[in-house]
């Protein structure tokens, strides 16, 4: 239910949950995991959402982890709220989150809410080149052969916008794997000048659907 396409000459597979999978690396990547976001919200006065995002969000992880059994797992920053939503993880999700850990790699590429979660463990990068291609947080036009996350791509099909990755011939970004994300629509002006023509969205949901888009 995956949809497989290359970029810088990587065979890659978009994954109907919004994560990447790299089998010939073994690698799951994921961004903007955002968790701890309810807490946040609370914390300084915002909305009161019910506080299980980051239950939900680390059970769709395990299931791909389960799924892809990968060696390396790349989280492409913003994976937590902020650093407090890191420290203030509540022990269940923290041994949860270890176990995912256990026995591979885990690189946690520095966003704009979080520095890296360092008393968590793993490998903690700005960013990170594996063969061709480079993974980081925010896009850079100047860059080719990119890997980032950040925006929270959606697209908008039959009156429901549903997150998607954005594909152009130099760089792929994915969509937010958290549960409490909002997000950019794929025509965005922001987006404009990282995403050039010929170009697909992605779309996650029950499988992955190329779309083209202008």
């Amino acid at each position: 239910m995956h949809h497989a396409f290359t970029l810088s000459g990587e065979m890659l597979h978009a994954l109907p949950s919004g994560a990447l999978y790299w089998p010939a690396q073994r690698l799951l990547c994921v961004s903007d995991l955002h968790l701890g976001k309810s807490e946040r919200l609370a914390r300084r006065g915002g909305a009161l959402l019910p506080p299980y995002e980051t239950r939900e969000t680390l059970h769709r992880l395990e299931a791909e982890v389960d799924r892809t059994t990968p060696a390396h797992v790349l989280c492409l920053g913003d994976s937590f709220d902020d650093l407090a939503a890191a420290r203030g993880l509540e022990e269940e999700a923290r041994l949860r989150l270890a176990r995912l850990m256990a026995g591979r790699d885990w690189t946690w590429i520095e966003g704009n809410h979080d520095a890296g979660p360092v008393e968590i463990g793993g490998t903690h990068r700005a960013q990170l080149t594996l063969g061709p291609l480079t993974f980081r947080h925010i896009a850079d036009p100047q860059e080719k052969a990119e890997i980032s996350g950040h925006y929270h791509p959606k697209l908008r099909l039959k009156g429901a916008a549903r997150p998607c990755f954005l594909l152009d011939q130099d760089r792929l970004i994915l969509p937010a794997f958290g549960l409490y994300t909002g997000g950019l629509h794929a025509d965005d002006p922001a987006l404009r000048p990282l995403i050039q023509a010929p170009a697909l969205a992605i779309l996650t949901g029950p499988r992955a659907i190329p779309v083209p888009i202008r």
